[in-house]
């Protein structure tokens, strides 16, 4: 049975949660679905999964009671905010109540720091321990680590959860000190250690089974770009750290959204532009899959993304004299580095082209976006018509068309991250 105040207390805590990106691209505060007593249900969000499919997921807070005074959160305990939580068996009923009705495939749960990391961490084992035991609950869960806490806890989380994400919210220890000083680096960095660890045995186990039972969707955190002054390059940077030393699934990027007003803090008037967010997610995809490295894509001499042209362009025309690329002899390394040529349509190039003769149209065919990719390539030796240019104009050619501001909290599936690049 819902009641009324539990109902309350999804709207305020799933209201509070929407600010984290790790586990979501869409939200809808008002969801289509219903709930058994037919009012809308709060905090169902959208995130999409490496193929393309739309998984719903309850993304709400333990609590938002705060004893951190982080100087950009909407929860920080100076705020006069309305505040809540939940309590462990009341949260796991309400999740298996919208599973069984379909309206939800999983949970994403995070919280604000009640009293210490360790209790409130200790209440998001309790609730995925409730739902994986009593309620046999089969769906997806990602779960918060919290910096502080005692680790056999968030190792215990780690054998109920899916996928688990500790926030190192800002890119560099200097800017932590600043804006979020009760919290450390190094606590950030223990349990990412420990779960990195964790995972890496798993991975070399002998005896491995069917399903990995620790974290079979590994680790991510956020990063909240424009409440400080860290260049692009200086986020990369500590983003290719965390992929390597850490072994991080992903690195997701918020635009710093104004909520309080500090001298430390960008003007409440003045939000980061949400293309910056756009760029740097491009970019992770391109370390992430195109085999970028963070120095080829940004230097300290070129801190900051154009936002009028995407990286991997950007990069192509920055190094315009490796071009044009043949595309009928060119291996798959190197066509990935063609504008718009994706890792599908480029391993399509290489195992067709052993089958029969390519040309424009087959390759258009196989989804290769010839708008971009034809002043970048030759193939058998041939342009395309109209595709011969300087690099200074073809910067103007592929500028983005786009001028608009993207929306926060876009529910579409543009909004997934998912680039063609």
């Amino acid at each position: 049975m819902i009641t009324e105040e539990t109902l309350k207390k999804l709207e305020i805590l799933s209201d509070a949660a929407k600010y984290d990106t790790t586990c979501a691209s869409g939200y809808n505060q008002t969801s289509k679905y219903k709930n058994l007593r037919t009012q809308p249900v709060s905090g169902i969000c959208h995130s999409y999964t490496a193929d393309g499919r739309c998984v719903s997921l309850l993304k709400v807070l333990y609590t938002n009671k705060c004893v951190y005074n982080c100087t950009y959160c909407v929860n920080k305990v100076t705020n006069n905010c309305p505040r809540a939580s939940f309590d462990s068996e009341e949260l796991a009923a309400l999740t298996y109540e919208f599973y069984k009705r379909n309206y939800i495939s999983g949970l994403f749960l995070s919280s604000a720091i009640e009293n210490t990391p360790t209790q409130t961490q200790q209440n998001i084992y309790r609730t995925l321990l409730i739902l994986r035991k009593k309620y046999a609950f089969a769906g997806y869960i990602h779960a918060k680590a919290l910096p502080g806490a005692d680790l056999a806890l968030i190792e215990a989380c780690g054998h109920l959860a899916d996928r688990m994400s500790i926030n190192i919210e800002l890119p560099t220890r200097q800017s932590l000190q600043l804006l979020a000083p009760q919290k450390t680096f190094a606590a950030i960095a223990a349990p990412m250690q420990l779960i990195h660890n964790r995972l890496q045995k798993a991975l070399f186990s002998p005896s491995k089974p069917v399903r990995q039972s620790f974290l079979p969707a590994g680790q991510s955190t956020q990063m909240i770009i424009g409440a400080s002054n860290e260049s692009d390059y200086q986020i990369l940077r500590t983003s290719k750290y965390l992929y390597q030393s850490l072994g991080l699934a992903r690195v997701t990027y918020s635009a710093y959204i104004p909520v309080n007003e500090n001298s430390l803090l960008p003007a409440l008037s003045t939000p980061v532009p949400l293309k910056r967010e756009n760029r740097l997610f491009q970019a992770d995809w391109l370390m992430r899959y195109y085999d970028f490295d963070a120095e080829e894509l940004l230097s300290s001499d070129m801190p900051f993304f154009d936002l009028n042209i995407d990286p991997k362009a950007d990069w192509a025309l920055r190094n315009f004299h490796l071009f044009p690329i043949e595309v009928s002899t060119a291996d798959y390394a190197t066509l990935l580095r063609i504008p718009g040529i994706g890792r599908r349509s480029a391993a399509r190039i290489v195992r067709l082209r052993k089958e029969g003769f390519l040309d424009f149209d087959a390759l258009k065919r196989m989804g290769v976006v010839l708008k971009r990719a034809r002043y970048f390539m030759v193939l058998h030796g041939k342009r395309m018509p109209f595709s011969d240019f300087y690099a200074e104009d073809l910067r103007s050619i592929l500028r983005d068309p786009s001028s608009h501001q993207l929306s926060f909290f876009s529910t579409g599936k543009g909004a997934a991250h998912v680039y063609r690049l």
